[in-house]
């Protein structure tokens, strides 16, 4: 299908550094359509919800912190993994951040192969990642903060749906055809 969604945060750091428009034009280079976009200081409540975590994920997330930041070895690693969200909660309220809704074929798939990897030591040179980021685990662990993967990008459709509807109303979402459909999809004869 060529209308699936799926979200897309910008998150401060592109903001402060002024890249917000080369992101931008690699979704729309592939043929991504952007269907809604806007610019918000995120509240702590949107971004807990964003970014809750069940609990095997925070266990099994802590006990790496653990061992990284050397911890010691009686922590609680629920506690060590819920560390790691509140980290992600107060790096994403330091500015505004730029949400959009991307819409196209295989459209998730699309912007997880454009964005790279999270682990940006990973990122090859070409993906977004790799071009704006330079950060590594080790760094964020010795700074104490997340890792700057300067993008939020839905890791699957089940995701994005629900990521969708958590920062946007359906009437600020879009319906409308581009120029280049018919020719980008091949949808309908071309005359």
């Amino acid at each position: 299908m060529i209308n699936e969604q799926t979200l897309v945060i910008l998150k401060p750091d592109v903001l402060s550094r002024g890249i917000v428009g080369e992101i931008l034009s690699r979704f729309e280079r592939v043929g991504l359509k952007i269907v809604a976009m806007k610019m918000l200081n995120a509240t702590k409540e949107q971004l807990e919800e964003h970014y809750f975590k069940d609990d095997e994920w925070l266990i099994e997330k802590g006990k790496g912190i653990i061992k990284n930041k050397g911890y010691p070895a009686d922590y609680d690693p629920k506690k060590a993994g819920k560390e790691i969200v509140d980290g992600l909660v107060y790096d994403m309220r330091i500015l505004p951040v730029i949400a959009l809704v991307l819409e196209g074929h295989n459209v998730v798939n699309v912007v997880r192969k454009l964005s790279g990897p999270t682990n940006i030591e990973q990122a090859m040179p070409g993906t977004i990642r790799g071009d704006y980021s330079h950060d590594t685990y080790n760094l964020a662990n010795v700074s104490d903060r997340p890792i700057i993967t300067v993008i939020h990008a839905s890791g699957d459709l089940a995701d994005a749906k629900k990521e969708v509807a958590l920062w946007f109303k359906p009437e600020e979402i879009h319906n409308y055809e581009k120029a280049d459909t018919k020719l980008h999809y091949r949808k309908g004869k071309l005359e």
